[in-house]
């Protein structure tokens, strides 16, 4: 596993795929339902977020990760965690814990291996305005 890198990790940090239209789309919906900036964003594009791809072991086939007190959350349980993060109406959401695990996943993992030729692709992060572009936190310093 490499070495952590330097970021603002006092917030939790979901980390997108800033090609993909879905998860652009999903970051910029974040965004507006999360005014008060209780979730840090990164796109797994930027330095920050290859660097927590390769951390956490992971690939950009998962699509997103959600960085939280040291762990990291992809496919069913990453929206779950989320969904508790957001609190107050989002708690619905987490309803879906119910279905079992395995096919959450089986569900998410179809939509994120076929997101490109489903929704199709875009300049980098071309979904945000450049108020939430300037929201995406970055490393605090290189990684070595």
């Amino acid at each position: 596993m490499n070495r952590l890198p330097t970021y603002d990790d006092s917030k939790p940090l979901f980390v997108f795929d800033g090609v993909c239209v879905v998860c652009s789309g999903g970051a910029k919906w974040l965004m507006r339902f999360d005014r008060t900036g209780r979730i840090n964003l990164a796109s797994a594009q930027s330095p920050l977020g290859q660097a927590l791809y390769a951390h956490f072991g992971k690939k950009l086939d998962d699509s997103y990760l959600l960085v939280d007190l040291g762990c990291a959350y992809t496919a069913s349980s990453g929206y779950l965690h989320l969904a508790r993060i957001l609190g107050g109406p989002w708690h619905i959401f987490r309803i879906v814990a119910f279905i079992p695990e395995r096919w959450r996943d089986r569900m998410y993992n179809a939509v994120a291996r076929n997101r490109y030729r489903w929704f199709g692709k875009t300049d980098y992060c071309a979904l945000l305005t450049s108020e939430q572009r300037n929201r995406l936190i970055q490393l605090i310093e290189p990684q070595t």
